[in-house]
């Protein structure tokens, strides 16, 4: 997959000016060796508790982007090595998370996508709490379930539909 997110912005200006093309706020960090990744979203709203993140990243990712909305903490970490090892094996093309990851010499080891706010070497809670496949706040805009995510060391982008 190759693509840059900025030649994505210039060459969708319109859609950018009418909101069907968005820009995150450039707070993330990218993680794993794919630098450059893209596909549709599948959501999750969870806070300090990454039971859900485990459930869904064990289950098919068919080139799907895991978008987690984790309230923006960076108390904890939501994903680590070896749900990176889930993300890579299941195969999900990437994961964003308005949170904190931990492991991050076990992430870069894998083929995907990674994309956080900060990283926090204590795990999450295991309440089991959460929900799946809502419209999630990320930093800059909203995401809905099925918008197409591009990301690359430049910046993640959020689009209605695929580019």
């Amino acid at each position: 997959m190759t693509f840059a997110t900025a030649d994505l912005c210039d060459a969708h200006e319109d859609r950018l000016a009418d909101g069907t093309l968005r820009v995150l706020d450039p707070v993330f960090r990218l993680f794993g060796r794919a630098q450059c990744f893209s596909g549709p979203a599948f959501t999750l709203k969870v806070f300090e508790d990454n039971t859900l993140v485990r459930a869904t990243l064990e289950q098919p990712g068919a080139g799907r982007v895991l978008v987690v909305d984790g309230g923006g903490s960076r108390r904890c970490a939501l994903v680590g090595g070896k749900l990176g090892e889930l993300a890579q094996d299941n195969g999900w093309a990437g994961v964003v998370v308005n949170g904190s990851v931990r492991d991050t010499l076990e992430l870069n080891a894998c083929n995907v996508g990674i994309a956080a706010l900060a990283t926090h070497p204590q795990r999450s809670q295991k309440r089991g709490g959460g929900e799946r496949d809502v419209p999630v706040q990320m930093p800059g805009t909203t995401v809905r379930p099925g918008e197409w995510i591009y990301a690359d060391v430049d910046g993640v982008l959020v689009s209605a539909t695929p580019l």
